[in-house]
């Protein structure tokens, strides 16, 4: 949510006033790549004042380091696009492995010159930019849903009307959810016919004051810290209305035993009153970063829990359903895995898990889900723990609140 607010502002004409940010790398990422593209962003900490250019790209040339920011990579692709210019996109090691071709191919139908610079569909991007003329375009929807969001976002500033075609299974349809009410937030309404097409009219975006809700898959450790403790999280500003489609999270754990309560402005989950976590079959597909962390929840559970859906997972900073598989063995679990589904048997033994050290593969989200298990599971160490830069820097701190970190 932070950096589609950032984006959303950055193409408004005008100040807007976003508050309750994310404090997190990608959040750095992205404003210190809007300042190089001469958008002023003002402002520390949860408070940021952006002063938007009414989509116009003040630089005509940039080079660009995202590092590890799928959001900013690809959000970025598609506004540099707006400019009149060249504009180099890049990132760290992995980066360079993670597919944004079927962007680039959207962008080049909508008359963006844009080619990845080593011909493989993966970055470094170069764009060569114009302007948008606009008109149809096809965007696949299978690999993430930030394709179709970032075209989403840029899509009132071209020169025609843009029609977004999606011709398969969108994944992750509440993200693209969220970016549509965000979008109409600041002003701009889009025509669409569920996840198959998405008509955005010519106009702009109107700044001004904006609030961000809490991060709801920063809340799912919580949650989950609770499923498999039996203990009680609260967690404010992802309520009953929240636009993320990961506070779904809370609604497995419900169906695993778990007592959830929805409130407007937080939720509250309880584990298990008896101690007891179900197992089950679960589609994560509109919510795929929560994978991991329910993973490590079964550990707990009485039955296996298969999750499905989920191979996007291969695409992020790390091949993610190997690694998964791959840790959950090295604590002694039994785990049968596919291309987009694993299935993990719970821990015959805690105790044999005792002392074991967990590769984290420079993924913040394998750092936060594994803490998860640290609650029942003696000793247990989490390699690389700074990686929670990324999304979440004060997580071991907020983890050492509720007795899951020693030291």
């Amino acid at each position: 949510m932070t950096n589609r607010a950032l984006a959303l502002a950055a193409l408004a004409d005008g100040e807007s006033h976003l508050t309750n940010m994310l404090i997190a790398e990608d959040r750095t990422v992205m404003v210190t790549a809007l300042r190089s593209l001469g958008i002023a962003a003002t402002g520390d900490g949860t408070d940021v004042h952006v002063h938007g250019q009414g989509g116009r790209i003040p630089a005509r040339e940039a080079n660009l380091d995202l590092r590890l920011s799928g959001t900013a990579i690809r959000f970025l692709a598609a506004m540099v696009a707006l400019g009149h210019g060249r504009y180099r996109l890049d990132g760290t090691h992995r980066m360079r492995e993670r597919p944004i071709q079927d962007l680039l191919d959207a962008l080049h139908e909508l008359g963006a010159d844009v080619a990845t610079d080593a011909g493989n569909g993966c970055p470094p991007v170069t764009i060569q930019a114009s302007g948008l003329r606009g008109g149809h375009a096809t965007v696949q929807g299978g690999r993430s849903s930030q394709y179709l969001s970032a075209l989403l976002m840029v899509a009132p500033y071209a020169r025609e009307a843009v029609t977004l075609h999606v011709p398969m299974e969108q994944l992750s349809k509440p993200f693209v959810d969220m970016t549509v009410r965000m979008m109409a937030s600041f002003g701009i309404d889009v025509e669409r016919d569920g996840y198959r097409s998405f008509h955005v009219p010519t106009g702009g975006y109107q700044a001004g004051p904006y609030r961000i809700e809490a991060d709801a898959m920063a809340a799912g450790y919580h949650w989950a810290a609770a499923a498999i403790s039996g203990g009680h999280a609260i967690t404010r500003d992802v309520g009953r209305d929240s636009v993320q489609g990961d506070r779904r999270l809370a609604d497995v754990l419900e169906t695993m035993g778990c007592h959830v309560t929805w409130h407007a402005n937080r939720c509250e989950v309880a584990g298990p009153s008896d101690g007891r976590l179900r197992g089950g079959t679960f589609d994560l597909n509109d919510m795929p970063d929560q994978a991991q962390t329910l993973a490590v929840v079964a550990l707990f559970a009485e039955e296996p829990v298969r999750i499905n859906n989920i191979w996007n997972l291969r695409i992020k900073e790390t091949d993610r359903l190997t690694a998964l598989a791959t840790e959950l063995r090295r604590l002694g679990a039994q785990v049968e895995l596919g291309d987009d589904w694993i299935t993990v048997h719970p821990l015959e033994s805690v105790e044999s898990a005792e002392g074991t050290a967990i590769e984290t593969y420079g993924d913040h989200r394998m750092a936060m889900s594994f803490a998860v298990a640290g609650l029942r599971i003696p000793n247990l160490t989490i390699l690389d723990p700074a990686c929670v830069e990324k999304t979440y820097p004060t997580f071991f701190d907020d983890w050492r609140t509720i007795g899951g970190v020693a030291g």
